[in-house]
């Protein structure tokens, strides 16, 4: 008896264990029932939106990026600014302001994600979703996406000013801020591959075309053409200059050949701990793919909102 009761206990025990950590976890079938065509309608709209604009793909992509790193995978980045009570949402933080775009396309697979299953799918998870449909559209690796994320129902605009990375940031420092959210440096430069599509503006690349040495110099005399000495803060210029459009290993290559276009992105390749990952993805598109992947399944994971945490938001820019 006192064995058949110990066993009864340890069962007990380890189903307790079993179930609250399910209860905690996403699943890539989370919509299969509540909403079985979710992801099907996210796909389509996302597909046409990059048809419509190239880098729109490159767009959602940091969307969810942006909103990870800051309190995890909840939505947060999406919330405006609401002066009638006093909120400041992360929008405006430094890394963000006139930068972060395609909000409207959000809204709009929101609205009609929302026509098909009202209170059902969460902004975080349509984020998460239009991030590897963006890459797909462009080209780039699919991934399975997990899927049963919350939404925030607050943001913290001094959290996005100091947890994103800076396109001014040096090797280390881009460690230490991709550690702190559990990356290991591969996995930092896997995700960094992103900017194998996309577009930044002169302001944060200025310096490093006209002051610093390891640059191949064709490629600066061409960037600077589109960027002059002065003025100009919002002008444009492709990340990676060789397929801007398109999700490749493009980005890796043109680190090697010194023509990365942001200060952090050269510091990947210039003599440092993980010179020999930027060469091992230049050389070969199948690992850069599917480390990408990985790495997107685990920031997707980053301190997301389940069960009775947060809230499913009607309208992504606001709580309810």
């Amino acid at each position: 008896m006192a064995f058949q009761s110990h066993c009864l206990r340890l069962w007990f025990f380890v189903m307790l264990i079993f179930t609250g950590s399910c209860s905690a976890q996403l699943s890539s079938n989370y919509y299969a029932k509540t909403c079985p065509r979710a992801l099907s309608v996210i796909r389509g709209a996302v597909y046409g939106a990059v048809a419509k604009e190239s880098r729109m793909g490159a767009s959602l992509l940091r969307l969810h990026f942006h909103d990870c790193f800051v309190n995890g995978c909840d939505a947060s980045v999406l919330l405006d600014d609401d002066d009638s009570s006093n909120f400041t949402g992360e929008k405006s933080a430094a890394p963000n302001a006139n930068s972060l775009r395609g909000f409207e396309v959000i809204d709009a697979i929101k609205t009609q994600v929302e026509s098909i299953c009202p209170g059902v799918v969460s902004c975080a998870d349509l984020l998460a979703v239009t991030a590897r449909d963006s890459v797909v559209a462009l080209g780039g690796p699919s991934w399975t996406v997990q899927l049963g994320r919350r939404d925030s129902t607050t943001a913290s605009f001094s959290n996005a000013n100091t947890d994103l990375a800076s396109p001014l940031m040096n090797l280390d420092e881009l460690i230490s801020v991709f550690s702190n959210k559990g990356f290991t440096a591969k996995e930092m430069v896997a995700l960094s591959g992103a900017h194998t599509t996309g577009q930044a503006r002169c302001l944060l690349f200025r310096n490093r075309i006209y002051n610093e040495t390891n640059i191949d110099s064709a490629f600066a005399k061409s960037v600077q053409s589109n960027c002059p000495r002065s003025g100009g803060g919002d002008d444009l210029s492709s990340l990676d200059v060789t397929s801007p459009v398109v999700f490749d290993n493009a980005y890796f290559k043109n680190l090697v050949n010194k023509k990365g276009l942001l200060h952090s992105d050269q510091q990947l390749f210039n003599g440092g701990s993980v010179d020999s990952q930027v060469t091992a993805y230049s050389n070969n598109p199948i690992t850069f793919y599917a480390d990408f992947g990985d790495a997107m399944v685990k920031m997707g994971n980053l301190s997301p909102l389940t069960g009775t945490n947060g809230e499913i938001r009607t309208n992504c820019r606001k709580v309810n």
